[in-house]
Order: C-alpha cells, then sequence, then structure tokens
C-alpha cells in the first residue's frame, strides 16, 4: 500500500479553503474512486488524469485500486483545479516523483488529454487565500493562471506549461529542473479612453457626474433618445480616481472568480453594462456553485444599467439590498457564499415609452396612462435608493455646434480627487456611506440649510432615506467647494438634482 498527501485550493465565492488531496493505491480489484464531495466536473477528472499520465509516457497503475480523497469531506469540489494534484498523488503514490516537497507546495490546474496545463478559474483568489493562510508554501499553477496570481505581491510562484514540467521538478535532487518563477507585473493602468470633454452643453448632467464621482452617489439620467446619457455614463469612469493596492486586489479577485480578470483591467475601476434581459441571478449572482453577478463584478467600479426600465422587475428588486449594504449573500439549499457589492450605481433610461415626453422636438404620442405605467416599472423603494436624479434635455443641432468643448475629463478629476482626500481624512469613508451618528456629525447643516430641507421633504412627501441621502449629496457639494458646513445653497444644489421623474 502506498500513500502520497498534496495541498490544493477549492473556490467557494471569494474565498480559496484549502483542500488536502489524499491518493492511495492497494491490492485488489483495479478501480480509480474519487471522494469528497466532488461534484461532475471533478468526477470526469479520472478520465483526464489517466489519458494525461500515459501519453507524457508516464506509468499509470492499472492493476491498483486507487482511491483519491478531497479533504474536507463537506466542502463541495467543482471544477477541473484538481487535475494536476490528483495526477501527482497517483506519481507520487507509485514512486514515480519524489514526495519530500510535497508539503511545502501547492498545485492547481486542469489537464488536457495530451498532459498540457490549462488556466483556471479563481487562481488570484487562490493565491490571496494562500498568503494570508500558508505565505511559506509555493504554488505552481498553469502559466495563463500564475500570470493571473502574480498580481498577489509576496507570493512565491511557479508556473508550467505540461505535466511533465512539473515531474521533471519534483524529481530527486541533482536530477530536477526548475520551473520558472513568475514575477509580479509592472504594467500601470490604461488610461480611460473616454472624455468628458467630448460632451457639449449638457452643464447640469455634467455637474451631477462631478457630484457622484466625488462623493460615490447612484445616479439617474432621464431624457429623450440620443441626448447623450449613455456618452455621459460612460465618461463616469474618466472622473474616478485609480484603485489603491488592497481595492484593486478586491477587483482582481472577484472578476478571477467570476473568469472575467484580464491584466488591462488591474488597478482600473471597471464598469460592468450588462443587457436589459439580464436576469436577477446575472445581476446579484448566484448558480451552482455560486458565482458573482454584474453587481459584484463592478466592485469598487461602476454597474451601469441603460434602459432600466426595460430590466425585468425582479431583477431591479434583487439590486436593492446590494445597493444598500454593500455586499450579497447568495444561500442554497447545500452552501452559502458572500460577495462583496460596492460599487457606484448610474442608471439610463427614457421618461415614456415614446421616449419623447417633454422633448421640445418631438411631439409625445403616449396616454397619461402609459406613461404612468412605464415609470412605475422602477419601484419606489429602488427610486429611492438613487441619490441623483437628473433629466438630459435635446439640444438642437444649431446649440450643439454652437456649443464649446466641454472641460477636460482631468480637470475634473482633480477636484474629485480633492474632494474625496477630505472625506478621508475627516471620516474614512465615502459621503454616500455615512449613515447613523457619523452623518449627524459631519452632515450637520447650519438652521438656514435645515429649514429649506424640511421645507422641500414636507411638500415632496420624502422618506427619512431620501432626506439622508439629501444631505450626504450636499455635504458632497460642500466638499467640492471646499466648505467645512453645509449651507443653504449646498443643501438647495442637492434638493434640485433629487427631482421627481417628469410627466
Amino acid at each position: 500500500m502506498s500513500l502520497a498527501v498534496l495541498h490544493s485550493r477549492a473556490l467557494e465565492g471569494l474565498h480559496a479553503p484549502e483542500v488536502t488531496v489524499e491518493v492511495h493505491l492497494a491490492n485488489g480489484l483495479p478501480s480509480f474512486t474519487l471522494v469528497g464531495l466532488v461534484e461532475t466536473a471533478v468526477k470526469e477528472s479520472r478520465e483526464r488524469v489517466r489519458s494525461a499520465l500515459l501519453t507524457s509516457g508516464l506509468d499509470f497503475p492499472h492493476n491498483k485500486r486507487i482511491t483519491v480523497n478531497l479533504a474536507p469531506a463537506d466542502l463541495p469540489k467543482d471544477g477541473g483545479r484538481f487535475d494536476l494534484p490528483i495526477a501527482l498523488g497517483i506519481l507520487a503514490a507509485s514512486g514515480q516523483i519524489e514526495t519530500s516537497r510535497l508539503a511545502e507546495l501547492e498545485f492547481a490546474g486542469e489537464l488536457s488529454l495530451a498532459g498540457d496545463l490549462r488556466p483556471i478559474r479563481g487562481a488570484l483568489a487562490m493565491a490571496a487565500a494562500m498568503r494570508q493562510s500558508n505565505p511559506q508554501r509555493t504554488l505552481i499553477l498553469p502559466r495563463a493562471s500564475a500570470e493571473e496570481a502574480a498580481w498577489v505581491p509576496g507570493l512565491p510562484l511557479r508556473a508550467a506549461d505540461h505535466l511533465l514540467d512539473v515531474v521533471r521538478a519534483l524529481q530527486p535532487e541533482g536530477q530536477a529542473q526548475a520551473l520558472p518563477t513568475v514575477l509580479p507585473p509592472t504594467a500601470a493602468p490604461s488610461a480611460h479612453p473616454a472624455d468628458l470633454r467630448e460632451v457639449r452643453g449638457q452643464a447640469t448632467a455634467k455637474r451631477a457626474l462631478e457630484i457622484a464621482a466625488a462623493g460615490g452617489h447612484s445616479v439617474l439620467l432621464v431624457g429623450p433618445p440620443g441626448t447623450g446619457k449613455s456618452m455621459l455614463a460612460q465618461r463616469l469612469g474618466g472622473l474616478l480616481p485609480l484603485l489603491g493596492e488592497e481595492e484593486a486586489l478586491a477587483s482582481a479577485a472577484l472578476l478571477s472568480a467570476g473568469g472575467r480578470f484580464t491584466p488591462q483591467d488591474w488597478g482600473r475601476r471597471i464598469t460592468r453594462s450588462p443587457h436589459h434581459s439580464a436576469s436577477a441571478v446575472a445581476l446579484v449572482g448566484g448558480g451552482n456553485p455560486p458565482r458573482p453577478g454584474e453587481v459584484s463584478l463592478a466592485h469598487h467600479g461602476i454597474l451601469f444599467l441603460d434602459e432600466l426600465p426595460e430590466f425585468p422587475r425582479s431583477a431591479l428588486e434583487a439590486l436593492r439590498e446590494p445597493l444598500e449594504s454593500g455586499r450579497i449573500t447568495i444561500s442554497r439549499a447545500a452552501r452559502q457564499a458572500e460577495f462583496p457589492a460596492q460599487c457606484q450605481l448610474i442608471a439610463a433610461m427614457n421618461p415614456c415609452p415614446c421616449g419623447h415626453l417633454g422633448s421640445p422636438r418631438q411631439r409625445c404620442r403616449c396616454t397619461p396612462e402609459q406613461v404612468h405605467r412605464y415609470q412605475s416599472r422602477i419601484s419606489g423603494p429602488l427610486l429611492d435608493r438613487i441619490d441623483l436624479r437628473v433629466e438630459v434635455h435635446a439640444i438642437s443641432p444649431e446649440e450643439l455646434q454652437a456649443a464649446p468643448d466641454g472641460e477636460p475629463s482631468a480637470r475634473i478629476a482633480e477636484r474629485v480627487a480633492s474632494a474625496r482626500q477630505h472625506q478621508h481624512q475627516r471620516q474614512q469613508q465615502l459621503n454616500a456611506h455615512l449613515s447613523g451618528a457619523v452623518l449627524d456629525e459631519h452632515a450637520q447643516p447650519e438652521t438656514a440649510a435645515r429649514h429649506l430641507l424640511s421645507q422641500a421633504g414636507n411638500r415632496l412627501g420624502w422618506s427619512n432615506r431620501s432626506l439622508h441621502r439629501v444631505l450626504r449629496v450636499a455635504r458632497t457639494i460642500a466638499d467640492l467647494q471646499g466648505s467645512p458646513t453645509l449651507q443653504a445653497a449646498h443643501v438647495a444644489e442637492a434638493i434640485q438634482l433629487r427631482r421627481a421623474l417628469p410627466g
């Protein structure tokens, strides 16, 4: 009897718990058994491993009873990430590779039938978990996955292209051929391609974007087709500062868990733009195993929902809790996963089904009942959670030609960065996240401003949530102007930017 023990990691939401791969060879009827709450993709690794070993010229113990245990037994395992450690465990148990160094290593990788190593999902999350729990170990991954995991600093990392590369590295001392080390990348984040200078006119909408960027507020742009709503939304990312190291790691780990990370995304605030046919599961996450949805893939970035009323009602309602709490918990009968979802929402919509309500250029053909039914697709509780609601008016061709170029995004981004710095120095968080005693302490309006806010709240029938959101926006306006107090002018502008839908 022979036993080999190796180390790998599963992927459970954004976490990567350690998995011990135990391979046992015994006499008896030939068989190949996998145990440890494995799903179909893991069970299929038996055929991939057998073919990879044989086509690579290695011995497969056909006449042995092979038992592979993936521990802990109550942790679900999925995907092809365990192919490489299972194959190496069989080789170690049959004496074909050196076993003395296995305790110092962790392995993950999917095998082709020819023995080539294919990339796996969630490599960056695995590397981050290993750095936290077992930083003394060396992680061996397929090359593409290793290049992704290299964004986690201070981690011993090796890359391999083929099963034989790993086998040669695990030969006895003097015969071993070391695997290449993967160094941390040094690529700088790419500049945002869209500039707000290209948007002519629409001063109110551009002012709202500046306030939203400075305080992390959500925005709803309402206007007829062709007025530039999508164009404005696509330029919000150019006003936001680059991510810090921890923020960039969190964003990249989520993209990696969803299989969507690219090196060009590192350090840049991601803008996710799902189609309006997206389901609730696509927006907030789900599936088996649970995967992050669009609201989590946009963590520390922007979630842009164009044609907001066209989204399924259930999908929009599912966004209410993560937009408020910044987290989403996906519960299933057998497992639960939690993903961060601290993103900035920007949405766009037409005011009515035909899109021309309030337009001076084309007459609206919709009845009041049709307008009401169309706007009612967005529930009051969801609309209440959007800080800024801005009308984007149609501009005539003559006005558009005569309007000068707008202010460059870089100049606005400087004011945004300064306002954000004030917020972090004062309260260690953005104004959009203020609540409770912290909001009372740092967003206390002056007497005239308090009276104005009270009048507006009573006249418009605002909820306490709406009043608090107006205070947060007013605090951001004051920060952009460098004012330590909330004055009546700041509150008045915040009230103007929280308009009811037209019609």
